[in-house]
């Protein structure tokens, strides 16, 4: 399985996460694979884990780079993609930056409305650069 089909499973894990957020990261994990939605790989499980463990602060960060628009009215798909992304180029080093947000790009395109990679992007530009990424 290639790291571009991980991090979409995480991105579907993620996506699940936001309309059961109740639910352990373990149950969804669980559940996807009983159904057969994931297959099992390490990096997709770390990648949600640490993007749960971490969501509070991974939020902060995209509340503070989301300019112009509130947290709220921010579809579920894009919050999905922006929190894996962030939590990617927060807590995974070895993930170079530019592949992180083009991978970001890439999947808001494919279950995002026309215009959300855009957003997502400057999201993530904003916050790299803040990094001095």
């Amino acid at each position: 399985m290639t790291t571009t089909q991980e991090r979409e499973q995480t991105f579907i894990l993620l996506f699940e996460k936001s309309f059961n957020p109740d639910a352990t990261c373990e149950e969804l994990i669980s559940l996807a694979k009983e159904n057969e939605v994931i297959k099992d790989t390490s990096y997709t499980t770390a990648l949600f884990i640490k993007t749960c463990d971490n969501i509070d602060e991974i939020d902060a960060s995209v509340r503070e780079y989301s300019k112009g628009r509130s947290f709220s009215r921010i579809s579920k798909v894009s919050l999905a993609v922006l929190r894996l992304a962030v939590c990617e180029i927060k807590y995974f080093d070895k993930v170079p930056v530019g592949v992180t947000i083009n991978e970001a790009v890439n999947l808001c395109k494919k279950y995002a409305s026309d215009d959300e990679y855009t957003f997502v992007n400057g999201i993530l530009g904003s916050y790299a650069k803040s990094l001095n990424l």
